[in-house]
């Protein structure tokens, strides 16, 4: 009876609904041919999601079944819950179409309990002795394993997930957003105040006034290159272990236009790494620019995802200031050039800093997330504070003959971080070192460059002396 009445209805007109005998009902859009039928349930899937996303679209691929975010076709993922439909439209009746839903939701329902088992049962960690293992206690597990947080859909497995894999890790843990370090927050807080020794109630200061630097590194010490870096992250998008795709090219998106505000010297070009010229390339990897993939706690940790889309390099024309964008930080903000001018290169930092700082805001309204505890908020809590890291390049041959290990310890009581000149996991070769402040919240951005300054000054003074001996 009410299929008669809307018949009546339609044809009251004269008009019947555009029905074709090969295609079904007929749609502006192609894939919508047939039934034009989309059947769909919202529905929670934590087990799924701590799985994987990826893995979740591949299992669905073969159920017939099309998973989305709950904000539409184009509006990303975040937190557990997905818009499940059926795939197909046309070569299908709609009783079948809607079978397809029911049966293929059943089955992700049961699969993600499975998952839940797993996933959600109390991990071994092979790093056994990072500070993961210390402070997620069985206890602290079962309390946090199951939340997801808002922005990027990050969980407590995904923030560990080093720690688990790796046997490696001296902290094993990764942010996947800014909620991650409040939601997590009774594990995070533990292990940053052991690193970064400081205290429950500490809160972070910022100082980048440059006119407080006292001195400089001594012009006859074999500098060969400075190098001074700050991670920033736009708030509102999540980290790189976390951020979503959609996410990633946003930021990559208001970053390029960012950029073509930028003043004077500090003006260039953005490179982005997709469809990137082997010519372009190849100038990157010889100015030693280029970031690449391969590291497994990027791998790991989920900042690899969809390697290389969202990501590129920025430089000025002098290439003394460039921008890394969606690597380990959404932002790395550097400031470099050959010798040991470490004052000047602080200088162009710090201009730098504030130019693409306000020029973001002016694309996105958006300031970066700053913390006022944890000072600026970066994807790994060892760079929680300024996220700075200055350093030179120096040869010390003399300390290389005395000893590493005796290097790596007078290091340490200078609060300083010696590393080979192939980054942090490329060992050491010869007797040039890359040295540079330890430390990054607890102290202001001046105060970190001068002990930089004054340790290297000191490390040279004594590496004189000891190639007397």
């Amino acid at each position: 009876k009410q299929w008669y009445q809307r018949r009546v209805a339609i044809t009251a007109g004269g008009k019947d609904f555009c029905l074709d005998e090969k295609y079904g009902y007929v749609h502006s859009c192609p894939t919508n041919l047939g039934t034009g039928m989309r059947a769909s349930v919202h529905i929670d899937l934590p087990g799924w999601t701590a799985h994987g996303v990826d893995k979740l679209k591949a299992r669905c691929e073969e159920l017939s079944l099309q998973p989305r975010g709950t904000r539409g076709e184009s509006g990303g993922q975040t937190g557990c819950t997905y818009d499940i439909s059926n795939k197909h439209r046309l070569g299908y009746s709609e009783v079948q179409l809607v079978q397809v839903m029911i049966d293929g939701v059943n089955k992700l329902y049961e699969e993600d309990l499975e998952f839940q088992k797993t996933l959600f049962a109390f991990p071994d960690f092979k790093s056994v002795n990072s500070l993961v293992a210390k402070y997620v206690t069985k206890e602290r597990w079962d309390k946090l394993c199951r939340h997801v947080t808002s922005t990027a859909g990050f969980t407590l497995r995904k923030a560990v997930i080093c720690a688990i894999e790796l046997d490696n890790q001296g902290n094993g843990v990764y942010a996947g957003d800014w909620d991650s370090y409040k939601d997590f927050a009774e594990i995070f807080d533990l292990i940053i105040q052991e690193y970064h020794g400081i205290s429950p109630d500490a809160k972070h200061t910022s100082d980048m006034d440059v006119s407080k630097i006292v001195g400089n590194v001594n012009p006859k010490a074999p500098v060969k290159s400075t190098r001074i870096r700050v991670g920033r992250s736009i708030d509102g998008f999540g980290l790189s272990p976390g951020i979503t795709k959609e996410q990633r090219l946003k930021v990559e998106s208001l970053f390029k236009s960012a950029s073509k505000k930028l003043p004077g010297k500090l003006g260039g070009t953005y490179y982005p790494l997709t469809g990137m010229e082997e010519s372009v390339r190849q100038q990157l990897v010889d100015d030693h620019f280029l970031f690449v993939t391969g590291d497994p706690n990027l791998r790991i940790s989920g900042m690899e995802r969809d390697w290389p889309e969202g990501r590129g390099i920025f430089h000025n024309v002098d290439k003394t200031f460039l921008v890394w964008v969606n690597e380990e930080d959404q932002f790395r903000i550097i400031s470099m050039e050959l010798g040991g001018d470490v004052k000047g290169v602080f200088s162009r930092l710090v201009e730098g800093i504030e130019a693409v700082g306000t020029s973001v805001k002016e694309e996105s309204g958006k300031d970066f997330m700053l913390d006022e505890k944890y000072g600026y908020v970066h994807s790994c809590p060892t760079n929680l504070g300024t996220g700075m890291r200055a350093s030179v390049h120096i040869d010390l041959p003399g300390w290389t003959s005395h000893g590493v290990d005796k290097l790596k310890a007078r290091c340490e009581e200078l609060s300083l971080q010696p590393r080979g000149t192939r980054g942090e996991s490329g060992g050491q070769t010869g007797c040039t070192y890359d040295i540079s402040n330890k430390h990054r919240l607890g102290y202001s951005e001046v105060q970190l460059v001068q002990t930089m300054i004054d340790g290297v000054n000191k490390l040279y003074e004594e590496d004189l002396a000891l190639q007397k001996k």
